[in-house]
């Protein structure tokens, strides 16, 4: 038996020092961000205040004498799960850089908190009702379910913005997500209970348009973009959460027995996603390992894939059937797809069109099966009318997502923002204060000898 032995330092939190190809530049050399991003906030957060004094009222039955009343019992678990997807889920799964722990979960908490403000306005303008908003608890759902989209998005341009332009992403961003939820659901009269259009196709593609606007060749070749084995052990924190609560989200909205369905529905596409992504990632390695990026994202498309029908009766083997094709098409996606996609400069850090993207369209497309088939309520509707406005509405999402992030990325590059510096991809130095940094200057840890038996 052979003995290797390595040098190897310390490692701090979910941060390793020594997988850092490069230093960041000195304090002089760096551009000056004091003072912008909080005067971006207090701004946006100023405006807000004002808009809610003016027009947001409690709606029933929290604007009544009684103050409670059946509906806040009915959605409030619901809720809660959402609630714990978004800043939990969501900012976890994102963790896998190994330079970008905070980031991920911290700006993801900044961009959440900042769109339940922003969507609840945004879609109260929509539906007014005597000049004022009603705020209940579907409108908090609704706010998260519009929190998400732009968190899909975000993943898109994971560590290559700062804060700042995140912000004004997310503030650009709901005015189109709104505005194509109220052609979908309103005008279209779409059905989508999970959101898999308008919110994770609408999210994916937003977020992929805004990457595609500003491509830096230099975060295509960074060495920071990837993961290590801690940073991948708290990714699946996010994964798990995501994966266990993800009935709820596809149920949320949802009443009677089309809420029963939903749970199921999704529960039996999560768990046959989940399978068949193993297999997957197992074939596609010469030595049948899996691939922990797959397992991290793939086994979550059956929920995303079943969204649009999770009401339906599309039966359990539908739902099966749905989270197959989710979990073949998802693991496809990051071995086949994703790689396609950089060559023409579609830089998807989080891999978000496998996840969201491709098994939204997936959803779509079982939204016009199911209705062709009459598995969905048509109202007055024939089942080839209702089959042709859910087709609609998935071309309508698409486009309006192109539109809307081609837009942003214009803005985006414009220099009043600002922008990182090739050191500062992937890294959270550039944006956060990190253990050790008082002195402004690399870290030197304590080397460690670690001893494998080979």
């Amino acid at each position: 038996m052979a003995t290797r032995t390595d040098v190897r330092p310390a490692v701090p939190m979910l941060g390793v020092v020594s997988e850092r190809s490069t230093l960041l530049p000195g304090r002089e050399s760096r551009p000056n961000r004091r003072g912008k991003l909080t005067a971006l906030l207090l701004v946006f957060q100023g405006l807000f205040l004002g808009l809610f004094v003016e027009f947001v009222r409690y709606g029933p039955p929290a604007g009544s004498p009684a103050g409670s009343g059946p509906t806040i019992d009915h959605y409030y678990p619901m809720f809660q799960d959402v609630h714990v997807m978004i800043f939990v889920g969501f900012g976890f799964l994102m963790t896998f850089l190994k330079l970008y722990g905070y980031g991920s979960v911290g700006f993801n908490m900044l961009v959440a908190a900042f769109v339940l403000q922003w969507a609840t306005l945004m879609r109260g303008f929509l539906y007014m009702e005597d000049n004022t908003i009603n705020l209940d608890i579907k409108s908090m759902l609704s706010a998260d379910f519009a929190a998400a989209a732009v968190l899909i998005s975000y993943g898109a341009v994971l560590g290559k913005t700062t804060p700042v332009q995140l912000v004004v992403m997310a503030f650009l961003e709901i005015p189109f997500l709104v505005v194509n939820e109220w052609i979908g659901t309103v005008q279209f009269q779409a059905l989508d209970i999970g959101g898999s259009m308008f919110v994770h196709v609408f999210g994916a593609y937003f977020g992929l348009t805004v990457a595609r606007m500003l491509y830096r060749p230099e975060a295509s070749d960074s060495t920071k973009e990837g993961a290590n084995y801690n940073s991948d052990l708290f990714s699946m924190i996010g994964s798990v959460f995501l994966w266990m609560y993800w009935p709820s989200f596809n149920s949320a909205l949802a009443v009677g027995d089309g809420r029963y369905r939903a749970v199921i529905n999704t529960y039996l596409s999560l768990s046959a996603c989940a399978v068949v992504t193993f297999a997957m990632s197992s074939a596609f390695d010469k030595d049948g390992r899996v691939n922990m990026v797959h397992v991290q994202n793939a086994t979550l498309a059956g929920g995303v894939a079943v969204g649009t029908t999770a009401d339906m009766m599309i039966q359990p083997w539908g739902a099966l059937l749905i989270g197959i094709i989710a979990g073949t098409l998802s693991t496809v996606g990051f071995t086949v797809v994703q790689p396609f996609l950089a060559r023409l400069k579609f830089h998807d850090t989080c891999g978000v069109n496998n996840l969201h993207g491709m098994p939204g369209l997936l959803a779509g497309v079982a939204g016009v099966v199911a209705s062709l088939l009459k598995l969905c309520e048509l109202g007055d509707r024939s089942a080839a009318v209702q089959a042709e406005f859910q087709m609609a509405a998935l071309f309508v999402t698409i486009g309006i997502a192109l539109l809307g992030g081609t837009i942003t990325g214009i803005i985006l590059q414009l220099p009043v923002w600002g922008k990182l510096q090739s050191e500062e991809l992937f890294d959270d130095r550039a944006n956060w204060e990190m253990p050790g940094d008082e002195d402004d200057c690399e870290p030197q840890p304590t080397p460690s000898i670690i001893t494998d038996a080979e």
